[in-house]
């Protein structure tokens, strides 16, 4: 069911610093910061020629990021997200296996302007997963 890695999201509490970690250090091609409202967050993605990093830095202290790094100060991966051909047939199969979708149920746009939805990590080895269509 689920296809490639989409993506490795790490929270990250200065989204500039961070960027320099990896564009300067590094030698990382990074995108321009993406601000996401309705996700309350703001990202940057880290392309690899296999996969990508996502970093995301909190919009205001209400963000889910924000609530994740007062646990972890120093930043930390937050999420993976993997493709899925049908992000509804997906959704429904494992509703069907007791999986618990996150929020409504009902798929989001995320940052690449494609539907996403996000499962519990307690059903999924202690890991946030994010499920994005393809």
């Amino acid at each position: 069911m689920i296809g490639r890695l989409n993506h490795v999201a790490i929270a990250v509490q200065d989204l500039a610093a961070a960027v320099a970690v990896y564009r300067d250090t590094l030698g990382a091609e990074v995108t321009e910061p993406l601000p996401q409202p309705e996700h309350g967050v703001t990202v940057v993605f880290i392309t690899l020629p296999n996969t990508k990093i996502e970093l995301l830095e909190p919009m205001g202290d209400n963000s889910p990021i924000a609530k994740f790094l007062e646990k972890n100060p120093n930043g930390g991966i937050h999420h993976v997200c993997y493709e899925v051909d049908d992000i509804l047939a997906a959704r429904d199969r494992l509703k069907a296996q007791g999986a618990r979708v996150l929020g409504d149920g009902e798929p989001k746009t995320g940052a690449h302007g494609k539907p996403v939805l996000f499962l519990h990590p307690k059903d999924f080895c202690g890991t946030l997963t994010e499920l994005e269509q393809a």
